[in-house]
């Protein structure tokens, strides 16, 4: 694993399964953090909400934190064998890992992209970044008030998407599939 540190303190996140059976580090700062409010991220925690004993991704207010990481910052350090797929369709380009141990969501990937969604409740509450932003709001259950402490945007803002055009070129625009990380299918 890398070795980085940022004003003399480790730059390494982990984030891992309910049971701690899989684990994932998160090398480096994050493309950035946000809670997403989309209708298709309320679907997937619906559909996780009803697996006994799964953790949830949902919070109250309909909304799935996340922190984005770059595919190359990221390092299976246990149990990634032991990941299921879900997809809302077969056709979906969306995909998210739930650890079949104890059923918990670990991440969600735009199979497309150069990142990775690391469900944000699965990261210690002590190394977890803060939300810097809520996107696509306008899908939020009926009747659901956002405070304005960070901002809250209809759509991917332009901030959202330079920070993942920033990271791409960081990369040298490849989008590597999350398989070829260290680690995965152990």
């Amino acid at each position: 694993m890398a070795d980085t540190t940022k004003n003399g303190q480790s730059d390494i996140r982990t984030a891992s399964c309910q049971c701690g059976a899989v684990t994932l580090a998160m090398i480096g700062s994050p493309i950035l953090t946000a809670t997403c409010y989309c209708h298709s991220c309320q679907q997937a925690g619906q559909a996780f909400d009803a697996l006994s004993d799964a953790p949830a991704v949902v919070g109250a207010d309909g909304g799935t934190p996340y922190v984005l990481m770059r595919k190359d910052r990221l390092e299976w350090l246990s149990g990634s064998g032991r990941l299921d797929e879900h997809r809302l369709t077969p056709e979906s380009p969306t995909r998210r890992f739930v650890a079949r141990c104890c059923r918990s969501p670990i991440a969600l990937e735009f199979t497309k992209g150069h990142w990775l969604s690391v469900y944000a409740a699965r990261i210690a509450a002590a190394e977890r970044p803060a939300p810097e932003m809520r996107t696509i709001v306008g899908d939020r259950p009926a009747g659901v008030e956002l405070p304005d402490d960070i901002p809250n945007y209809t759509a991917p803002s332009g901030k959202f998407m330079w920070r993942l055009l920033l990271a791409w070129a960081a990369m040298g625009f490849r989008a590597p599939p999350i398989e070829k990380t260290k680690g995965f299918g152990q």
